[in-house]
């Protein structure tokens, strides 16, 4: 983790630009630190949208990970291929994902299928075609604890649409769910108050569901910004995802994490337009292009400024731009690693400087055969 150039890839000439690399090695030093960190692997439950890929998830199953979640049904059957034996489906399924999502419970039986409902709607969508099926499944009560983008707000509605669930055939309350997304302060001691505060909201509608009788078997909880106070709570699964291959944005705000970058972009140099802009490969369709700029964080050009970005190019204006010919290779981490992977059908696998093979992006795509 200490050598300065261990992202450089020796004999790169036959590399295709623009690449994603994936260092094996670091994806399991980030595992190790997510598993050290919480100290209790059975409360690890990592989210596979940042790497959609087997080899990922079997390296945490490896080390003991049993428990996974995911955004997307073809996530959810590449765990379910994977043989993963704890899968939480933690984005609410609508229409025909509701039946996929039973196709999967019925394909994969070794694997335990949960998912997250916010409406009445929902929960008795789920219950009919439980019944349809003649599956259990267990639904999480998905809670807005200030995220605004899901779930519903831990008041006496939530405790009434729990209730609901505990009580109609084929579905079982799972416990709650609540994604702090929001929560994203730089400093940890500011972090650790705001999500302290979101979570309080949790806890206590936990309490007033316990006190009337119902049972609360689990709370899962957060993500990558939120995992390091999560991790020190007792009876919360924690659910990171960006900690497997980390990128730029995290790395800067979140310092005080220990995770480092396991993944770069690969791109060339392909024009010198003049006027000390330099133009690389590296577009639209090869990198996250939601963030304003910078895009990437470039590793060794520290003196260029990224300026504009179309489907193919990214055009950067650098003060060396002399010592910038055609062809000059150039490493990037991205600034979101997230949807950067997606963009790739495969991750170009790097160890000790040499190209070792390629993992399969196995669900980018929204649907595997499911």
């Amino acid at each position: 983790m200490q050598n300065d150039k261990w992202y450089s890839v020796t004999q790169s000439e036959t590399l295709v630009s623009p690449a994603l690399l994936v260092y094996p090695e670091r994806v399991s030093y980030n595992i190790d630190q997510m598993i050290s960190m919480i100290g209790d692997v059975k409360r690890l439950r990592p989210h596979i949208k940042t790497h959609k890929t087997a080899e990922i998830v079997k390296m945490q199953m490896n080390k003991g990970i049993s428990k996974f979640k995911c955004a997307t049904i073809a996530e959810a059957e590449l765990l379910g291929l994977c043989k993963a034996p704890d899968i939480l489906l933690a984005l609410q399924p609508v229409a025909f994902n509701i039946e996929r999502l039973f196709r999967l419970a019925e394909k994969f039986p070794k694997s335990k299928f949960t998912t997250i409902a916010d409406n009445e709607e929902s929960i008795k969508a789920l219950s009919q075609k439980a019944q349809e099926y003649k599956l259990n499944l267990g639904v999480y009560l998905d809670l807005n604890t200030g995220m605004n983008r899901t779930g519903i707000v831990p008041d006496e509605k939530a405790e009434t649409l729990y209730r609901l669930i505990a009580s109609l055939p084929f579905i079982e309350t799972a416990g709650l769910h609540a994604y702090d997304g929001h929560i994203r302060q730089s400093d940890i001691a500011e972090r650790k108050i705001a999500c302290d505060e979101a979570f309080k909201l949790v806890d206590d509608l936990k309490r007033r569901l316990e006190q009337k009788g119902m049972e609360v078997p689990n709370i899962v909880a957060g993500g990558s910004p939120s995992f390091p106070i999560h991790a020190k709570r007792n009876g919360v699964e924690a659910s990171p995802g960006t900690t497997l291959l980390w990128d730029a944005r995290y790395g800067n705000l979140f310092r005080e994490m220990p995770f480092v970058p396991a993944a770069t972009l690969f791109t060339r140099v392909i024009s010198n337009p003049g006027n000390d802009l330099v133009c690389t490969d590296l577009g639209h369709k090869a990198v996250a292009p939601e963030m304003p700029f910078p895009r990437v964080e470039f590793l060794e050009l520290d003196a260029c400024e990224q300026i504009s970005q179309s489907e193919e190019h990214l055009v950067l204006r650098c003060k060396n731009s002399e010592k910038m010919r055609i062809g000059t290779e150039c490493y990037a981490i991205p600034m979101h690693i997230c949807p950067t992977v997606a963009k790739y059908p495969r991750l170009i696998t790097i160890s000790e400087g040499k190209v070792t093979g390629s993992w399969e992006v196995a669900a980018r795509d929204h649907q595997l055969n499911l």
